[in-house]
């Protein structure tokens, strides 16, 4: 088969002085996309068969699913220039036949036969709401009933309480502006259960747990506003907008921080093969009107991601987005990922939706939060300290509040939420068991222990820096050789419990003080610490270090480097510089300093002071002091 052409304008530094992206790049990467899957159909379009890997669901609703996504995709094209796009409205209107036909055998499963089948059902539905004059208006009579009994199955279902209860509501809602039936109680139970997991300033978590992700903007806030697009005159809607309206413009105000120079979103949680879904909430922020941030930096924020994806090949030579983070990387797939499922990417390409017109493709692009200067902010509800460096465009978290599980469990650390960092610039290690950004025990056998189930002691911002603090006692975990599926979570398994540890982190730009306080390890195994840093590519042009800091605590005796030379989401190959002691750790204070960025960041390490006083302790970066509300004990629990 062909690969199609893509045919890209040439860049536009006029309008776009940081990517030079403009609305024809974005149909152009779209239209290539899309031709792209078609010729992986069946004849009758209902069903896309990619190439590569399968989901735990098997073939059925992998390929609705690639249908699905991709018709989200298509739907965001055709409302945003209906004149140029019956193309796309003839291709998949002949799927959606066939696809709804229970008469046909490559009809697709039913949301009330298949779990997975109620996540694509909202695609589905969210793309016929938003071109209803193009293509829902000119399906026949019979078509449009086999869509509405198809959709009919999930009126009633259980779903569980975590992003999920968005696709009823939206497959309800559309349900009921085309004569479907649907329910109210449905609806209202989903909402209860959407307010019931926000946690201020516009972030939500995604279930019970202390999961903190992309999920909180291409879910939580976008659903609310298409749902909202879908039936403006509903009650329910017009109560709830200022205060969805509100969220969303809050979550944005925090979301632009967390985008690098190079255009990567926080590299952080689940499903990152979804890759520049993460520019869906900024442009949904635009179409809505819940956006306190300029027209010219939302379109740098998302054309960002695209420009960052597209050129560090998340496109392979078959015009197809693969499982991985640039190109295809086998090890970031999940139980729930099939070839499809990268194409949730659509998401980010709503702003097609939005025409040539519109200010957001008007206006001159600007610079993001990194891009003005350095970046210093708490986010509380994920518990973060963001530090953006200007000089190198890298955004960095320090992590004192996410683990993708509750406060006192014990479960093997998740490496996309439990880890002391992330960056946009540096990929997470895989392995649970990691020195990547971590405070580790090792004990004779060599195994690491684990963090999750932490508490979240502090979290303070002041003119000098940024302090966080959490802690709890740590646990080996045995973990069986047979898990169950991967959501997120870390896995269960036979926990030893290990003594207790409390991290502080005071944070400046590209540096970290780093204290760790051991309690209780004489009733433990005997065990050595570990203190690793930044993961970095070993032909990185970036520095990750870590150094005691001279004088202070008790001694770190050891070093060195974690170094791999397996394939990476990045590139290949990976280095952790750590230190540690050479013997059994003992309980007492052990101090180190961490530093992740570009030139100059070892002079930085090397400008750190710690004084000390019988109050606590008092840093200096670069010789500036730390005001005295970041010089308290360790172990406050100030909130």
């Amino acid at each position: 088969m062909t690969v199609p052409r893509l045919d890209l304008p040439a860049p536009n530094r006029e309008l776009s002085p940081y990517t030079g992206l403009t609305r024809e790049h974005w149909c152009a990467y779209a239209d290539f996309l899309l031709r792209s899957v078609q010729r992986f159909a069946t004849e009758d379009h209902a069903n896309i068969h990619l190439p590569g890997a399968g989901s735990a669901y098997g073939p059925r609703s992998d390929s609705l699913e690639a249908f699905a996504r991709t018709f989200l995709m298509a739907s965001f094209r055709m409302a945003g220039d209906p004149a140029a796009t019956g193309w796309l409205a003839d291709w998949y209107a002949q799927g959606l036949d066939a696809g709804t036909d229970p008469r046909s055998p490559d009809r697709w499963p039913t949301p009330g036969e298949l779990g997975q089948a109620k996540v694509e059902a909202a695609s589905l539905a969210v793309g016929l709401a938003l071109t209803r004059n193009q293509l829902w208006d000119k399906l026949p009579e019979r078509v449009q009933g086999q869509l509405i009994a198809w959709f009919e199955t999930v009126v009633g279902e259980e779903y569980p309480p975590i992003n999920w209860v968005w696709f009823q509501i939206v497959v309800e809602t559309f349900l009921a502006s085309v004569g479907g039936r649907s329910s109210a109680e449905d609806i209202e139970a989903g909402l209860a259960v959407h307010d019931s997991l926000y946690r201020g300033q516009g972030w939500f978590a995604d279930g019970p747990e202390r999961a903190y992700d992309h999920y909180v903007g291409w879910a939580f806030h976008v659903y609310p506003q298409l749902w909202a697009m879908l039936a403006p005159g509903d009650p329910r809607v017009k109560a709830r907008g200022t205060l969805d309206g509100d969220r969303l413009a809050d979550y944005l105000d925090d979301a632009v921080h967390l985008v690098g120079a190079n255009g990567s979103p926080l590299i952080q949680g689940r499903s990152l093969i979804y890759r520049f879904a993460a520019a869906a909430p900024f442009w949904v922020g635009e179409l809505s009107g819940h956006t306190r941030l300029s027209p010219g930096t939302t379109r740098r924020a998302a054309s960002g991601m695209l420009d960052y994806f597209a050129t560090h090949a998340a496109i392979d030579g078959q015009g197809l987005l693969s499982i991985g983070w640039h190109g295809e990387f086998k090890g970031m797939k999940q139980s729930y990922s099939g070839a499809g499922s990268p194409y949730w990417a659509a998401k980010g390409m709503i702003g097609l939706a939005l025409p040539a017109s519109h200010r957001v493709w008007t206006a001159v692009e600007e610079p993001l939060p990194v891009e003005r200067g350095d970046i210093r902010r708490l986010i509380a509800a994920p518990g973060w300290q963001v530090n953006g460096t200007q000089s190198d465009g890298i955004v960095r978290i320090t992590n004192h509040g996410t683990d993708h599980a509750r406060q006192g469990d014990r479960l093997a650390d998740s490496p996309l939420y439990a880890r002391l960092g992330y960056s946009t610039h540096s990929f997470p290690d895989l392995a649970p068991e990691s020195l990547d950004n971590a405070v580790v025990l090792v004990d004779g056998a060599g195994r690491l222990t684990h963090r999750t189930g932490f508490s979240t002691h502090s979290l303070t911002v002041s003119g000098g820096g940024l302090e966080g603090s959490s802690g709890g006692a740590v646990n080996w975990i045995d973990v069986p050789d047979t898990t169950g599926p991967d959501h997120g979570s870390g896995v269960a398994g036979q926990p030893t419990q290990g003594p207790e540890m409390t991290v502080t982190s005071f944070t400046r730009g590209a540096v970290e003080v780093r204290m760790v306080r051991l309690s209780g390890t004489s009733g433990c195994p005997p065990a050595r610490l570990r203190i690793g840093g930044w993961p970095l590519d070993p032909d990185s042009d970036l520095t990750s270090v870590v150094v005691p800091l001279a004088g202070v605590g008790e001694p770190l005796d050891d070093g060195g480097s974690l170094a791999g030379v397996e394939a990476r989401p990045m590139g290949s190959g990976m280095v952790i510089p750590w230190v540690g002691t050479s013997g059994p750790a003992t309980d007492g204070l052990y101090v180190v300093v961490v530093g992740f960025g570009g030139a100059g960041v070892s002079e930085s390490v090397r400008g750190v002071q710690l004084d000390s006083d019988p109050n606590g302790f008092r840093v200096r970066f670069d010789g500036t002091p730390v005001p005295a509300r970041e010089t308290e004990p360790l172990g406050s629990t100030r909130s």
